[in-house]
Order: C-alpha cells, then sequence, then structure tokens
C-alpha cells in the first residue's frame, strides 16, 4: 500500500473529521462477507424508518437473469423512460443518474468490486502519476481491509457506495436494497470518518424503485457512459473467464476509445475494476500507460469532473443522523 496513515491523521477532505482508529473495527459487528445483510437489526430499522416508502414507484422486483429473463418480459416492456427507466435492458437513465463529464477532455476514472490484494498495484500507479480516481467500495470487502480504503482516502481519491454483497439490486426487496446500500455506506464510515453520497448499482442494474430508496437514502447513482450504441467498459472483466486475453481486451477498448473520443460532445465515466489481478493488470500494463502518455485526455475523480471537490462527495454525517434527501420525482 502506498501509504498507511495512522489513527487521527487529517484527511485530504476539507472539513472532514480526523482518521478513524480501524483497530477498534470488529469484523464480526457486520455482516458476512458477499452475503445479504440481515433485515431485522437495530441499524436496519433505524435505516428504514427514515424512508418514506409511501411515494415509492409502484416497480415489482425483477427476476434473476435480467433481459433473456421469459419471467422478466413485462419489465422489459415496461423498462423505458414512460415507465421504471431499467437500464439493464435498454440503458434507460434520468436526470438524477451521473452518466458522463461535461468537458470533453476529462475521463472520469472507476474501479468497481474492491478492495482486493491486487488494489496496491493500481494505487501506486495511480499515485506516482499523481492521478485521483473513484473506487465504488464493496462493503464486505472493506471491512476485510479497511487499511487499503483509508490508504484511497488519505491519497486524495473518491470513495462511492457499490453494494454489500454485490446484489442486481431490482431483483431484491425494497428492505434489501436498503440493507446492501445501508450496510456499505456504514462501514465506509467506520473506516474514514466520512459516508459516500454516490453509488453505483452492480451490473449497472437500476430502475425508478432503486433509485428512489437510493435517493432516500442520499445517494446519487453514477453508471459508465453509453453513446451512440458504445459502451465505456474496458470489458476487464471478461478476461478472468478466459472470455478474452488482457491484449485483446486492450486492442478492444484502444480501438473503440479512438473512435469515441472523436466523436463524443462531452467526457465520459470509464467501468473498470481492482478485484481481479487480471483487471488491475490490464489498467495499469495498458489502459493507464496510454492515456498517460497521449496527453489528450484528463484523468479524474468522477466528482472532479463534475467540478466538485472531494467535500462535495460525502457528508460528514452517520447515515442515523443525517437529513433525508429531497424525494425524486419521476
Amino acid at each position: 500500500i502506498p501509504t498507511t496513515p495512522a489513527a487521527g491523521a487529517t484527511p485530504p477532505v476539507k472539513g472532514a473529521p480526523p482518521l478513524p482508529n480501524i483497530a477498534t473495527l470488529n469484523p464480526a459487528n457486520y455482516p458476512p462477507l458477499d452475503r445479504m445483510p440481515p433485515l431485522d437489526s437495530p441499524e436496519m430499522k433505524e435505516w428504514l424508518s427514515q424512508i418514506d416508502f409511501d411515494n415509492i414507484p409502484d416497480v415489482s422486483p425483477t427476476g434473476l437473469g435480467g433481459c433473456a429473463n421469459a419471467t422478466n418480459a413485462m419489465a422489459v416492456q415496461n423498462g423505458g423512460e414512460d415507465g421504471a427507466c431499467w437500464w439493464t435492458c435498454g440503458g434507460c437513465t434520468r436526470a438524477t443518474d451521473i452518466t458522463y463529464c461535461p468537458r470533453k477532455e476529462d475521463w472520469g476514472a472507476s474501479f468497481d468490486d474492491g478492495p482486493s490484494p491486487y488494489t496496491p498495484r493500481l494505487l501506486n500507479l495511480l499515485q506516482s502519476q499523481n492521478i485521483q480516481s473513484t473506487f465504488f467500495i464493496v462493503g464486505s470487502r472493506a471491512i476485510s481491509r479497511p487499511e487499503m480504503v483509508q490508504a484511497e482516502y488519505m491519497l486524495g481519491h473518491q470513495l462511492s457506495v457499490h453494494t454489500w454483497a454485490h446484489s442486481s439490486l431490482t431483483t431484491l426487496s425494497n428492505e434489501e436494497i436498503v440493507a446492501e446500500l445501508g450496510w456499505t455506506m456504514k462501514v465506509i464510515r467506520d473506516i474514514t470518518g466520512v459516508t459516500p453520497n454516490t453509488f453505483r448499482p452492480p451490473y449497472g442494474d437500476i430502475d425508478d424503485r432503486v433509485r428512489y430508496i437510493a435517493l432516500q437514502m442520499g445517494l446519487r447513482p453514477i453508471i459508465w457512459t453509453q453513446y451512440e450504441g458504445q459502451v465505456f467498459d474496458t470489458r476487464d472483466w471478461q478476461i478472468g473467464g478466459g472470455v478474452v486475453s488482457a491484449t485483446q481486451a486492450y486492442n478492444n477498448f484502444n480501438s473503440f476509445l479512438d473512435n469515441a473520443v472523436q466523436t463524443l460532445p462531452h467526457g465520459f465515466i470509464v467501468l473498470a475494476h481492482d478485484l481481479y489481478q487480471q483487471s488491475v493488470d490490464l489498467a495499469v500494463d495498458y489502459v493507464l500507460p496510454k492515456v498517460i502518455n497521449a496527453g489528450q485526455l484528463k484523468m479524474k475523480t468522477i466528482a472532479s469532473c463534475l467540478g466538485q471537490s472531494l467535500a462535495d462527495s460525502c457528508v460528514f454525517l452517520s447515515i442515523s443522523t443525517r437529513s433525508v434527501s429531497p424525494r425524486a420525482d419521476y
């Protein structure tokens, strides 16, 4: 890890509290790794009490398998702007969704699913080039490696919520969605002292019901850029499964990127991962050096590409004492 900050250190976020002492954290006080959190905890009762469920969009949970699942036929049919706006089947987004960077030269860098044993290699390269990224944190992996989350935070990277167990959120009940988001918000705050105000739904799986609950909890969605059928996805997740080699993934993304940058009227947000060694190797050995050496694009946190400071990307209150966000108007 590039840095091992001490408890009580002053974070790079203006106004943030001193860094908590992670030695006092007990993993037994949190849900298990990659498992749905329980729905009957005192924390859940508190979080549920703060959400206005009376005005939640009338959208049923989807079935597993997304668009290909025959039981989702009605959900697919109702997934457009006039319906539930289900991103998975059709790419529908709302005004509350962050999907691109306004300035044409900006690359909103993001890495999902960590922290992992391979995250330090990525952090070292980013630090050597003075580049900050947005890390979408899986809560149960944060409590497994809290020192890495603190390192990301203290190095000036933006932290965002990526659920507790990486579930497809539209398939969950209202209570399960709250648990997935709430526990991740809590563990990031326990580790860093601040709570993110953004999240990324795993697989981009979001609809108006998920949006409503997240916004009620103070979380704004961030998805990667799509433009004229092109998806800003490194496809690094395909390498581990043997679908493509690292070289193929890089060549495909490189070709796509060169074409897209010419036609795109604004900047973009790219999906990448720091969970597997192959994904980190792709970023460190191929993708990042290309961007750095080309010098035409400015890689930065998503908050920065939106013109925000790190302080704008989080709140200094716990999830149970923060004010509830205004209801989204769908």
